[in-house]
């Protein structure tokens, strides 16, 4: 089977952009690398589409794109918003005559934009993610093919691994308050470490709050109680 080496040198140079990192910085590193490895890319971004249905920009190349995805999300028209939304894979190789969405076109060309494309990265039942692609050539985007779902996969990929890091961390982060929070009572009240644990987890069931709250609660009060 002979392997296209196009195919093969980009997927190559995507496993070197998209090393293990935390969520933010995988995320900027799949725009970047947008805009490195796929042809007729100039800008890049990220829509998130969080459980409450509000729509977030992450990781643009330009700030250009700050009020370019924006407009999208306002008017409820264009790639960004229909990836992000409802459809998996959306391109507009000519905005300029693109009919599909009549109040958003003649914004993106007027802000330069001729052409953009919008992959699904990736579906959750907290949040849909798309990578928005920005060209200033028209006619750009018509057919991504291979390697859009090349990008697409790995991208995805990276961001499931960026996912398992960042809870990784947090439950560290979570884990170091805790124990803060249990020393501060064990010195207030006299307490071991059991039973200001317990203490902690009492107050959490009873108020209905989660434990890490409580914690971050306790420490809080104990450096207000010492800041001058």
């Amino acid at each position: 089977m002979r392997v296209d080496p196009d195919l093969a040198e980009a997927s190559r140079r995507l496993r070197a952009a998209l090393k293990p990192a935390d969520l933010d910085e995988t995320l900027a590193k799949i725009t970047a690398a947008a805009v490195e490895v796929l042809p007729e890319v100039h800008y890049a971004s990220i829509t998130v589409k969080h459980a409450d249905g509000r729509l977030e920009t992450f990781a643009p190349t330009d700030e250009i794109l700050w009020d370019v995805d924006a407009t999208q999300y306002e008017l409820q028209e264009g790639p960004c918003y229909e990836a992000a939304v409802e459809e998996v894979h959306v391109t507009a190789p000519r905005l300029a005559g693109d009919q599909r969405w009549p109040r958003y076109a003649p914004k993106a060309v007027a802000a330069g934009i001729a052409a953009q494309a919008g992959i699904r990265l990736f579906e959750t039942s907290k949040a849909h993610g798309a990578l928005n692609l920005y060209a200033r050539v028209e006619g750009s985007f018509q057919d991504l093919g291979a390697l859009g779902a090349l990008f697409s996969h790995q991208a995805a990929m990276a961001i499931d691994y960026a996912h398992e890091i960042t809870q990784l961390r947090q439950a560290v982060q979570t884990r170091q308050l805790i124990g803060q929070a249990v020393g501060v009572l064990m010195q207030q009240y006299e307490l071991d470490e059991a039973r200001a644990f317990a203490f902690l987890t009492r107050i959490s069931s009873t108020t209905n709050t989660k434990l890490r709250v409580v914690a971050q609660d306790v420490v809080d009060d104990l450096n207000r109680r010492h800041t001058p």
